[in-house]
């Protein structure tokens, strides 16, 4: 009987399959997963437990079979026919189609140096519970890439007692997500901590024991991690004949080129009131765009909306950054107890806020700031910097004048 497939198995992919479910879908749903687990959420997999990677179940295999969801676990898809509407699968079997999800995420990028394969990558569970196994037996740890989840290792390992260094191509560490005001602030932290970092430096080759740096330099390492970003992975889509670029190109409504083909998550490239394709890796973004590609998928017209929002740990601190902070936009700081945020405003409309505090010390105003970044209502400049004025407030009040 054809159905609704899901290529994914992901926070993204099980998220949409719950909720065709939750909108009154009752025909077949299969999730087609190719890890031998049952899905989980990527997130703890950079914070381990003392007794080693967490496996953290989005869903159970009894709640899935109460809905009826037909999860095809360690299953790979091989092909999409989007002629006949079918999708070929590693154990030999061909599962037909009405609409077709495609939840697949991304892959690590690859190093090109001499030795990459000598790094561990870092993206699935089985890649962590390798790497924090080989770090229960090493002194030193070297993480090609200083990004989020370059930074996010130093700090777990660090705090093991491991001798860590970072190499990064930049000049900076976390310049590409992260506000240069909580970047520094973090980088700094780092140092302190005693992590090394090695900044503006390429790798020319990793060797037994070393990374070699372009100018000549070693970095010794009995462990070398790469973390040097994702790309999407488009492959499937692309044999099939549907469009792709930096992601599985989408419309608003997360349609692909093939009308009966959705993507969502990772891999998918969306464009926005015609704007150009963007891709928003972030757990949040996974659900977001699983519950409206679902909606769409069942019969719905309902564009994309999803305010862009991440997170990350480093030892006791804790960074968030909602909405699209950018260069050239004003800024407004508000100091709060363990933390700080800053505001980003376009023409006296908050677009974005970042903050960086102990534990959960700004994770109240980031979702009231969120929420205000949703209203799209012109502010008072002043007031987001005045620590008498509560983010609450300033909320409460624009809905009022919005009413």
């Amino acid at each position: 009987m054809d159905g609704i497939v899901i290529i994914g198995a992901g926070e993204c992919g099980t998220r949409a399959a719950f909720a065709l479910r939750e909108e009154g879908y009752g025909g077949a749903i299969s999730l087609i997963g190719n890890e031998p687990h049952l899905p989980y959420e990527r997130p703890p997999l950079s914070k381990p437990a003392d007794t080693g990677v967490h496996l953290k179940a989005i869903t159970t295999a009894e709640a899935m079979e109460a809905v009826a969801i037909n999860y095809c676990q360690g299953i790979s898809v091989m092909e999409v026919d989007t002629l006949s509407r079918s999708v070929s699968l590693s154990d030999g079997c061909t599962v037909r189609y009405n609409k077709l999800l495609l939840a697949t995420g991304a892959r690590p990028r690859q190093l090109t140096c001499t030795g990459a394969s000598r790094a561990l990558d870092f993206r699935t569970h089985s890649h962590a519970a390798e790497i924090f196994r080989r770090a229960a037996n090493a002194r030193r740890v070297a993480i090609i890439g200083g990004g989020l989840i370059g930074m996010e290792l130093a700090a777990v390992l660090r705090s093991k007692g491991l001798e860590v260094g970072i190499i990064e191509a930049a000049a900076k560490p976390l310049g590409r997500a992260v506000p240069p005001r909580f970047a520094e602030h973090l980088h700094r932290v780092h140092v302190e901590r005693g992590v090394q970092f090695f900044l503006g430096r390429g790798i020319a080759g990793i060797e037994d024991g070393f990374v070699r740096l372009d100018d000549g330099a070693q970095v010794p390492s009995d462990l070398t991690i790469a973390a040097i970003g994702v790309v999407p992975d488009t492959e499937l889509a692309s044999k099939a004949g549907i469009a792709t670029g930096n992601g599985i190109l989408t419309n608003a409504y997360l349609r692909t080129s093939d009308p009966n083909v959705f993507a969502a998550g990772d891999c998918a490239a969306v464009s926005l009131n015609g704007a150009a394709h963007v891709r928003y890796e972030s757990w949040r973004n996974a659900r977001r765009q699983a519950e409206t590609a679902a909606r769409n998928m069942v019969g719905a017209s309902e564009p994309l909306v999803s305010t862009p929002w991440f997170w990350s740990d480093q030892y006791d601190l804790t960074l968030q950054v909602a909405g699209l902070p950018a260069a050239g936009q004003e800024t407004v700081v508000r100091t709060c107890p363990n933390g700080e945020i800053e505001f980003y405003l376009l023409d006296d409309r908050l677009v974005g806020a970042a903050g960086l505090g102990i534990g959960n010390a700004v994770a109240r105003d980031i979702k009231l700031a969120e929420m205000l970044i949703d209203a799209g209502v012109m502010l008072d400049v002043s007031s987001l910097g005045d620590t008498n004025v509560s983010l609450k407030d300033l909320l409460k009040a624009n809905r009022s004048a919005a009413a």
